[in-house]
């Protein structure tokens, strides 16, 4: 991926993070009956991914990560 669509991604990612962090932390309302989308699992995926993109774009800056050749 080019940096250009890794930065584009990554912000994505992050306001879908920061998103669901909001509403999952947002108490119950009993009235409305029950929420049907699980926003702290919206929120763990969603920062899993941000971990992902965030060591591609190390990759890109040409730090490498990971293990090297194996002989």
């Amino acid at each position: 991926m080019s940096l250009t669509l890794t930065l584009g991604l990554g912000a994505v990612l992050l306001a879908l993070t920061l998103f669901a962090a909001w509403r999952g932390a947002r108490p119950p309302d009993l009235r409305r009956g029950p929420r049907l989308i699980p926003y702290r699992f919206l929120m763990l995926m969603g920062a899993a991914g941000l971990i992902v993109i965030l060591v591609h774009l190390v990759n890109l800056m040409g730090v490498t990560t990971g293990r090297g050749p194996v002989y």
